[in-house]
This record gives structure tokens, C-alpha cells and sequence, in this order.
């Protein structure tokens, strides 16, 4: 079984041992390196307040929430189960989980923010892991489901906190000038890097996205991997809802509504296939800052909401074609 782990018949193009030189010269990073350039370049050109510090930090804000979700996309992309229809749901509901426990503590109320999305997600692997479950049916039977507990328990209406608890601040506070939701993200992103890259655990999800087929033949343990990784993906997915609510001090069940959009976009454009088995966290951490970019600019150019998620999808679609064809081409 070791021998599986560690040698794969083919390994996938981030597979481990991954090395930043290797990822950084691929060329799906260099595609998007140069467009997320080019949007940088053209913003800075034709769009006034867009070079300004003030709109630098809010392109990291959104980086910060949309890339926790992104984080959780990834790990559900990377062991073939596609994608969680029901990250934003996830992300609200922790958020006010995360609101709701304030008085017991800040770290008490992130603890058990992080754990409802990770339950919330687990289930779901179970589902999807053990029974063969179809990933999409089962995660927006999930995301409904969730949608109408947290409905009946706050009758529709937000979560806030009370003026006087503050200890949960340091969360929308800016460090240097930088968000401090962006350095949670690279901690979460370095720490859930290495163990796609180091351990036994990462090897095996990489494998199973790659070859489900000669996973479940070679005895690997295949549901518990899926139930670990959708876990990790709802943690992460909370996360973002309690960077959310930090920032608003409020939540309801319709926050976050364009998250898991945001989430599975930035996880394609940057590189990771929909189909499992091939992808990284650096990549998707591209993929952040290309639609963290290209929202802020439609936004300061005064398009609408919708001219946004189309523009958004449509380089969704170029990204999955492109890449749909270069593995026909293989």
C-alpha cells in the first residue's frame, strides 16, 4: 500500500513531492500570472481610485474571505468529488454560529464556528465517500437543509453582537496595512500545503482524485480520506464566514451568497482540474487574486452585479476549456 502512496503510476502535475520551482514554472501559473498582470496594468491605466492603498486593502478583504473558500473548493476538487454547492450556506451559518458564541469567548466561538462547517462538510463526505453519492445532489440537499435550520432558529433574521464584546476585533484589523484575514489565509494555506505535499493523507487524496478506480482496488482508505478532506474544506469554508462576520459584526443566512461561486471560479482559474487529482494551493491562491481583481475593477467601473458573475464565468469557461484541452491533448 506504501509503495502506492509514494509512487503513483502517474503522478499528478502538483503531486508530491512538489517543489515551488516546479510550480512556479508551470506554465498554468504563468497563464495566469500574466492575466492577473494584465488586469493590474489596465486597472491602474484607465480606472481612477484604483491604485489608491484604500482599494488595495479592499482587494485583500475580498482575498480574504473568498480565499478561505477557495481553500475548501480545492480540497473537494483535489480528491474527485467536483465541488460543495453549499459553501456559502456553510460560511453564513458558521458566521453566526462564530456571532452567537462570542460570550463564552473569542476562541471559544471560533472553535465552534470552525467545527459546525467542518461537521457540516463531514457528513457530507460521508455520504459522497460511502454510499457513491452524486457530490452535487448531496451538497445542495446539504446546503438547503442547512439553509432552513439556521432560518428556524433565527426566524429569518441577522445575528449581531453586542456592542461591548470586542474581543473578537483583532480579526478586522489591519497589520502593516494589510487585512488581518490575509495572514490567517497564508498561515491556512502554508499548513494545508504541506500536508498535501508531506503526509500519507495528501498522497492518497491525490491518487483517489487521479484514479478512484485503482484507489478502492488498492485498498486505500477511501472513505475516511473523503470524510477528512470535505472536513477540512468546511473548516476552511467557516472561516471565511468568521472573517465576514468579524467585518460586519452581523450575519444571516443570505451573507455570502456569491461565495461558493467566487470559490469554484478562483479554484479553476487557477489551474486546479474540476476532476481531481492535479492542482495546489498556490495555484488556487492565483486564482484568489484574479477574481478578488477583476470583481474590484468591474466594481469601481460601476458595472452591475450581474455584468460582474458574467464576466467572472466567462473566464471561468476560457480556464476550464483550456484546460480541458491540453489533457485531450495528453
Amino acid at each position: 500500500m506504501s509503495s502506492v502512496l509514494e509512487r503513483p503510476a502517474r503522478a499528478p502535475a502538483d503531486a508530491p513531492p512538489s517543489r515551488v520551482r516546479k510550480v512556479l514554472a508551470n506554465k498554468r501559473m504563468l497563464v495566469v500570472t500574466t492575466v492577473l498582470a494584465v488586469l493590474l496594468v489596465y486597472g491602474m491605466i484607465t480606472t481612477d481610485g484604483f491604485a489608491t492603498l484604500d482599494n488595495g486593502r479592499a482587494i485583500l478583504a475580498a482575498v480574504a474571505i473568498t480565499g478561505f473558500g477557495a481553500l475548501g473548493a480545492t480540497i473537494v476538487m483535489l480528491g474527485g468529488n467536483l465541488f460543495s454547492m453549499s459553501a456559502s450556506v456553510t460560511a453564513a451559518g458558521a458566521a453566526m454560529v462564530f456571532l452567537a458564541a462570542l460570550d463564552y469567548g473569542v476562541v471559544v466561538a471560533l472553535v465552534v464556528a470552525l467545527l459546525a462547517g467542518a461537521g457540516a462538510y463531514a457528513l457530507q463526505g460521508f455520504a459522497i465517500g460511502a454510499w457513491g453519492a452524486n457530490p452535487i445532489v448531496v451538497t445542495i440537499g446539504a446546503g438547503s437543509l442547512q439553509a432552513a435550520v439556521a432560518t428556524m432558529i433565527t426566524n429569518g433574521s441577522s445575528v449581531r453582537v453586542a456592542p461591548e464584546v470586542t474581543s473578537y476585533k483583532f480579526l478586522a484589523d489591519t497589520v502593516f496595512g494589510i487585512p488581518a484575514g490575509v495572514y490567517l489565509l497564508a498561515a491556512s494555506a502554508v499548513v494545508l500545503h504541506a500536508l498535501l505535499t508531506r503526509t500519507v493523507w495528501g498522497r492518497t487524496l491525490y491518487f483517489l482524485g487521479k484514479s478512484p478506480p485503482a484507489a478502492y482496488a488498492a485498498g486505500l482508505p477511501v472513505v475516511l480520506t473523503t470524510v477528512i478532506a470535505f472536513a477540512i474544506a468546511g473548516a476552511c469554508t467557516g472561516f471565511a464566514g468568521v472573517v465576514q462576520a468579524a467585518s460586519t459584526q452581523s450575519a444571516t443566512v443570505n451573507d455570502l451568497a456569491t461565495l461558493t461561486f467566487d470559490a469554484i471560479a478562483a479554484a479553476v482559474v487557477g489551474g486546479n482540474a474540476i476532476a481531481g487529482g492535479r492542482g495546489s494551493i498556490p495555484r488556487t491562491l492565483l486564482g484568489v487574486l484574479v477574481i478578488a481583481t477583476l470583481s474590484d475593477l468591474l466594481l469601481l467601473r460601476d458595472y452591475s452585479a450581474g455584468v460582474r458573475l458574467l464576466a467572472t464565468g466567462l473566464l471561468v469557461i476560457v480556464f476550464v476549456f483550456a484546460t480541458s484541452s491540453k489533457e485531450q491533448a495528453r
